[in-house]
């Protein structure tokens, strides 16, 4: 789905008309994702349309106190930090250190050259599968998305790429999705945070930096989904088995979100 070009929100999409085979698709309307929402504005016709009744927000705390969330009128916060478990042991640079790294081309290698920031990704997108945090984190996503009163509902990160990302796989897999369905959706934000970060990159690069090096800390590329879907088939065998027995989401509410999600043709 094209993204939605908001004014004040970075890197918004509907999920909706996506295919998921069988003549059915992703209905319009009820599932956004996006960047952070410090940046929304109340008069922002765009957004105001969606109707959004509930925000989920996967960041962690100090991402939060840096830039806390602007909700919609009318819409709730539930916050759900994937990384809480995770952040520290991961490799990676906290965001606020992000812009550092990319502008110090010596320091970005010596960091996270030679493979590290990809091994650092892959090992982040295993643990969204694995620790308490994240798995708390994506059951209180799902259980919220299997409301059936619940209205449409937004959900982020900071860029809305990884974690973001891994929460758009989930819920494309629960609905049918194909595998080419669901690494297409994943990639399609490259564009987006690309030019959230041009100024960064082409500073980084033009001071000698490594444009892989740039890519890999700023944008996603296959192998980081490919690493958790890995986890999940390791695990559990099964995107529904991962939902189940490793998220405790029952079927039940699983069974709703294929209900409201799901648009079959006449």
């Amino acid at each position: 789905m094209p993204a939605i070009p908001a004014a004040t929100v970075a890197n918004l999409r509907d999920l909706g008309t996506l295919p998921l085979g069988r003549g059915r698709s992703v209905r319009s309307g009820r599932i956004f994702r996006s960047g952070h929402l410090d940046r929304l504005d109340p008069a922002d016709t765009v957004v105001g349309a969606l109707g959004i009744r509930t925000v989920v927000d996967f960041r962690t705390a100090a991402e939060r106190a840096d830039r806390p969330d602007r909700i919609p009128a009318g819409g709730r916060l539930l916050v759900a930090d994937v990384l809480a478990d995770h952040l520290a042991a991961s490799g990676l640079p906290p965001a606020a250190r992000l812009k550092t790294l990319l502008s110090d081309p010596a320091l970005a290698e010596e960091v996270l050259g030679g493979g590290r920031a990809q091994a650092a990704f892959a090992k982040t997108y295993r643990a969204f599968v694995t620790t308490d945090s994240a798995r708390a984190s994506y059951r209180a996503f799902l259980t919220e998305l299997g409301d059936p009163y619940g209205g449409p509902l937004l959900f982020h990160c900071t860029a809305g790429k990884d974690r973001t990302g891994w929460a758009a796989t989930i819920v494309l897999s629960l609905l049918g999705a194909d595998a080419e369905t669901v690494m297409t959706e994943y990639l399609s934000v490259n564009p987006a945070v690309r030019l959230a970060f041009a100024p960064l990159i082409e500073g980084f690069t033009a001071q000698g930096g490594d444009p892989e090096l740039a890519l890999a800390l700023i944008g996603v590329v296959p192998d980081y989904l490919e690493a958790a879907l890995d986890e999940v088939a390791r695990r559990h065998g099964s995107m529904e088995a991962y939902v189940r027995e490793g998220l405790g989401v029952p079927d039940e509410v699983t069974k709703v979100i294929r209900e409201r999600l799901t648009v079959h043709e006449a």
